[in-house]
């Protein structure tokens, strides 16, 4: 084997060293700048798609903030036109019953009036009658007729005590 044999370990040595140097410096000046500028531009790639991606949660977290407050605001604005129909109804209602309490009022007048008015007029039916009853009976009693305003006026006495 030739790489074996001492006499042309020197020879051999040399040309190691140059290939070896003439390998180092391709590498170094062509090799290793296009891996380091395609490691560069991976890493400046993945930076900007961790920027895009936080600026997209900050973004995401705004819009669910706006969300949130616009359903909030929502629902408070719902409760708010509740509360006032609510509020609407009872003033209608209040004031429907203030009116169906004032016809009632004067319709509980108009009918103890005519109450009145009527009983007042039974009693005067009954005052004649009760004065003709008594006219009556006197005179099958007695056989006399007896003084109209005598009897009117024990009639009005006995009606007046009732």
């Amino acid at each position: 084997m030739p790489q074996l044999d001492v006499t042309t370990f020197a020879p051999q040595l040399v040309w190691l060293a140059i290939t070896f140097c003439a390998m180092f410096f391709i590498m170094w000046k062509v090799a290793v700048p296009k891996i380091a500028d395609a490691l560069e531009t991976r890493q400046m790639r993945v930076e900007d798609n961790l920027k895009k991606a936080e600026d997209l949660k900050r973004e995401a977290e705004a819009t669910l903030a706006a969300y949130e407050k616009a359903l909030a605001d929502a629902r408070a604005q719902a409760h708010d036109d509740i509360q006032k129909v609510q509020n609407d109804l009872q003033a209608a209602a209040e004031k429907e019953e203030a009116e169906q309490n004032a016809k009632l009022e004067a319709k509980l007048a108009a009918s103890e009036k005519a109450i009145t008015k009527e009983v007042a007029k039974a009693m005067e039916n009954v005052r004649g009658v009760a004065i003709e009853v008594a006219v009556s009976a006197v005179e099958r009693l007695t056989g006399d007729a007896p003084d109209m305003s005598t009897v009117e006026k024990a009639v009005d006495n006995v009606v007046g005590k009732a």
